[in-house]
């Protein structure tokens, strides 16, 4: 494991991707479906990055920090939002006049995200967590975002209930975009 990135490394690297498929969308001109694949190709790196915080960061922040139940929450709404958001993304083209509203709040809702994470909880982390564990947490996390390739459901079993219905919905939202891009299914007009 010598060399490989930690979990905030791994988390942070993501986190700038992320902003660089923005830079991207915000570059394309508006009402071009080049829009539309930019945020298909985001969502599915979204959701990459939702599973891997999901299954590696969330349990260690409810382990290791003192008020990581309700850190965790937060993280959950948070990511709820961004989810939502890009649900309504979903069945619209780059010239439905929502679209640019919504890809600004989606814009809004990852920035804002991303700096939570990395100017709060990944400074907690990086305090309480031993340097081993967070490189372990970083392979895991490596892990989860391969596995978001070859399986559709997220693996939450330390998931406490009151997340079952987010990961069911979650679940669902990314069978329809594997399947979308995939090209097992063709996008639905909203």
């Amino acid at each position: 494991m010598a060399g490989e990135k930690d979990i905030i490394r791994e988390l942070t690297d993501d986190h700038r991707d992320v902003d660089h498929m923005l830079d991207s969308l915000d570059a394309a001109p508006h009402g071009d479906p080049e829009r539309k694949r930019l945020v298909n190709a985001l969502t599915v790196e979204l959701v990459r990055l939702a599973m891997a915080e999901e299954e590696s960061l969330h349990p260690a922040v409810r382990k290791h920090l003192t008020d990581g139940k309700a850190l965790v929450d937060k993280e959950v709404h948070d990511l709820g939002a961004i989810e939502r958001t890009l649900k309504q993304l979903e069945n619209r083209d780059a010239d439905d006049p929502d679209f640019d509203r919504l890809v600004a709040e989606l814009e809004d809702e990852v920035t804002r995200h991303e700096h939570e994470d990395e100017e709060g909880l990944f400074v907690e982390l990086r305090r309480s967590v031993s340097t081993e564990e967070l490189a372990t947490m970083g392979a895991d996390a490596r892990r989860a975002m391969a596995h978001s390739d070859d399986h559709p459901h997220l693996h939450t079993p330390d998931t406490p209930p009151e997340y079952e219905s987010l990961s069911m919905a979650t679940i669902e939202f990314v069978d329809r975009i594997r399947a979308l891009l995939h090209g097992h299914i063709r996008p639905q007009k909203a």
